[in-house]
C-alpha cells in the first residue's frame, strides 16, 4: 500500500483524545446486548458468548447491530455528559509523516470515496470523524473502552478506535497488523456509517443467527470495505490529488487473512469452547466475511453488496 505524499490531508476528520482523560459519558455500553455501539469488525457479541471480553469491532448497531431500539435503552439521550479536549494531527509531509498520518490518509480516502459515490445517486454524504482514544472515552452511545475495539456510534456519527487495537488483533487473534489490514478495519466502520446514512441499519432487528439481519448488516459493511479498496487508487482528496497510489495483491491478501480470523465460527472455535453455535452468529462466518469483502473488491460497485437480497450468504 503506497500513499501520494503530495496529497494534502484533512486533519479535521480525526479527533485525537489520547492526551485527554476520558472518564464519564452517557450510560455505558450494554454488553448483554453485544455493546451499544455500531457494529464494526464486530466481535464483542461473540466474545461475550464465549466468556472472553477482548474487543468488538462494533459498527452500525451493536456488535450485533446499532439499532434505534437498542440505542433507546441508553440512559438519557445517549450523548456524552463530559466534554473531552481533542488535539489535531499534524502531517506536514503527508501520510509518511507518521503512522497516525497514514491512518488519516486512509480515513480521508474512504470518506472522499463515499462522498463521491453517494452524490451520484442523489444522496448527501455527511462526514463522520474518527476519534483516537486511550483507555476510555465518552461517546454518544455510552462510554467507549479499549476492550471494545473499533466501533461506529450512530448517535453521534463518530468512529472510535484505540490504536492499540492493531496489536491486540495480532496477539489475541493471530491476525496480521499490516497497514492495509488497518485500512480494511476502518473502511468496514465507515461502511456502517454509510448504512446509517442510507437508513439500512434502522430496518434491521438485533436478532442473532446465521441468516439474521445482524449478520447481513456486517457482511454488507465488509463488502463496502472491498468496494472502497477496489477504487482507492483513484480517489482524490480535497486538493484533487489521489491519496493512495497503489494497493497490491499482498494488501488484499492481508485483509482476507484478517477477515478469516474474525468470523464468528473462528472465534467460537479458537477462543471459546471449541464448538460452533450458528444461532449466536452476529457477524458471519470466516468464509462469509472473506466472500463479501471479495465481492466488493471484485466488482468495485456498492450494488454488489446487497446481502439482504439473497438466500445464499456464502
Amino acid at each position: 500500500m503506497k500513499f501520494n505524499d503530495d496529497a494534502q490531508l484533512d486533519a479535521s476528520q480525526v479527533e485525537d483524545r489520547r492526551g485527554a482523560t476520558g472518564s464519564g459519558g452517557g450510560g455505558g455500553f450494554s454488553l448483554g446486548r453485544g455493546g451499544l455501539a455500531g457494529g464494526g469488525l464486530g466481535i464483542i457479541g461473540v466474545l461475550i458468548f464465549v466468556g472472553i471480553q477482548l474487543f468488538s469491532g462494533g459498527g452500525s448497531g451493536s456488535s450485533s447491530t446499532a439499532l434505534s431500539d437498542v440505542l433507546a435503552q441508553v440512559a438519557g439521550n445517549g450523548t456524552p455528559t463530559t466534554q473531552v479536549a481533542s488535539d489535531q494531527l499534524s502531517c506536514p509531509q503527508g501520510a509518511d509523516s507518521s503512522d497516525d498520518c497514514q491512518v488519516l490518509a486512509i480515513i480521508n480516502s474512504v470518506q472522499a470515496f463515499w462522498s463521491q459515490q453517494l452524490a451520484t445517486s442523489g444522496t448527501s454524504y455527511t462526514k463522520a470523524n474518527t476519534v483516537f482514544f486511550s483507555g476510555q472515552t465518552p461517546t454518544g452511545c455510552g462510554t467507549g473502552e479499549t476492550g471494545m475495539g473499533p466501533f461506529y456510534c450512530p448517535t453521534d456519527r463518530h468512529v472510535y478506535i484505540d490504536l492499540s487495537f492493531w496489536q491486540e488483533l495480532k496477539t489475541q487473534f493471530g491476525a496480521n497488523d499490516a497497514l492495509f489490514t488497518q485500512a480494511y478495519v476502518l473502511a468496514h466502520e465507515y461502511g456502517h456509517h454509510v448504512q446509517d446514512l442510507l437508513g439500512t441499519n434502522a430496518r434491521v432487528s438485533s436478532a442473532k443467527g446465521a441468516t439474521s439481519g445482524s449478520v447481513r448488516l456486517e457482511l454488507q459493511a465488509d463488502c463496502y470495505a472491498g468496494v472502497w479498496a477496489k477504487n482507492a487508487s483513484t480517489v482524490a482528496g480535497s486538493d484533487g490529488k489521489v491519496l493512495i497510489s497503489d494497493i497490491t495483491a499482498a494488501d488484499v491478501a492481508n485483509a482476507l487473512d484478517t477477515a478469516g480470523k474474525i468470523g464468528d465460527d473462528y472465534i467460537q472455535t479458537h477462543l471459546g469452547g471449541g464448538s460452533v453455535d450458528t444461532s449466536q452468529f452476529t457477524h458471519g462466518s470466516s468464509a462469509q466475511r472473506k466472500k463479501w469483502f471479495t465481492a466488493g473488491y471484485t466488482s468495485g460497485k456498492p450494488g454488489a453488496c446487497n446481502t439482504f437480497d439473497t438466500s445464499n450468504l456464502g
